[in-house]
């Protein structure tokens, strides 16, 4: 198992145990590119130097400067922050519970496996994990590492084979934009109740557990697959440009082909069933035909 990123303790008004924190994500992209001089081919290197006549700095010599004044700085030492008295350094002491529900998805930021810090930290963790899960509860507080103090959630997962938890560290308020910015200009329409139908028929027939293991980074293979081919000398592949958008001009039309060749696909059916699915896949054609030129008379 890796070395956690976070130990301390859990704490609920006089409930606490110890706990291990591990971060959920990891990088899995292979690809990776160095700087490079155009004329020369050869990597670039970076140094570190100063504004004045020092020349190349060492990492030894390197400290944090906070500009209280402009040019002033006063120099802060990283055993000086090491030392900061902040509780959260330590203990997530939970604040309040909320519904699962409550939370809006842009909150949330990075996800954390949580497991009990060993054997003796294990009973209080399984009461207060189940006590969630039957409650269908998070429970909020905060959390202090990577130079600052993050809100953090702590939830119960649904499957007991499964018995550890979860943290999500979370953005405040603040750090959120007002939508109402970018909101309030979308032109208001009344929705029509047949293309309401149509629309909630489509998700219907769409709608599948999610299964996150069929989801790939398709970016990263098309870079992989460029990378290649320049090594082997081979044509590159090239991104074939959008089609220009058109003025939409029949949605009930369009959403009813498109429940059809769902339907279609979904029944795989032979014939010009699967003919109008195939051309479903390719897309429907939105846009308003161009009008004929008439010939003109003679004289």
């Amino acid at each position: 198992m890796p070395r956690p990123y976070w130990s301390g303790q859990i704490q609920i008004s006089l409930v606490s145990f110890g706990v291990k924190l591990f971060t959920a994500t990891e990088s899995k992209s292979e690809v990776r590119f160095h700087q490079l001089s155009r004329k020369t081919g050869e990597r670039i290197k970076h140094q570190k130097v100063s504004s004045g006549d020092e020349g190349k700095v060492e990492n030894s010599d390197i400290v944090k400067g906070y500009e209280y004044r402009k040019g002033e700085y006063v120099m802060v030492e990283p055993e000086e922050i090491e030392q900061i008295r902040i509780p959260s350094k330590h203990t997530i002491e939970v604040t309040q519970f909320v519904d699962e529900g409550e939370l809006d998805p842009e909150f949330f930021e990075k996800p954390y496996f949580v497991v009990p810090e060993n054997d003796v930290q294990a009973e209080a963790f399984a009461v207060v994990r189940k006590a969630l899960q039957t409650t269908k509860k998070i429970a909020l507080g905060k959390i202090a590492f990577s130079g600052r103090e993050h809100l953090v959630a702590v939830s119960a997962g649904t499957d007991d084979k499964l018995p550890g938890m979860m943290a999500y560290t979370m953005r405040y308020a603040e750090e959120l934009r007002d939508p109402k910015e970018f909101f309030e200009d979308i032109k208001k329409v009344a929705v029509d109740e047949d293309q309401l139908s149509l629309a909630k028929e489509l998700i219907k027939r769409k709608a599948s557990k999610f299964e996150p293991e069929k989801f790939k980074d398709e970016y990263e293979a098309a870079l992989r697959e460029m990378v290649e081919a320049k090594v082997k000398h081979a044509p590159i592949p090239k991104d074939e440009p959008a089609p220009a958008s058109g003025k939409v001009i029949n949605l009930m039309d369009a959403l009813r082909k498109s429940v059809q060749g769902d339907e279609a696909v979904a029944g795989k059916k032979k014939g010009p069933a699967r003919a109008a699915a195939a051309e479903t896949q390719k897309g429907i054609e939105l846009v308003k035909p161009a009008k004929a030129h008439k010939p003109r008379k003679s004289a």
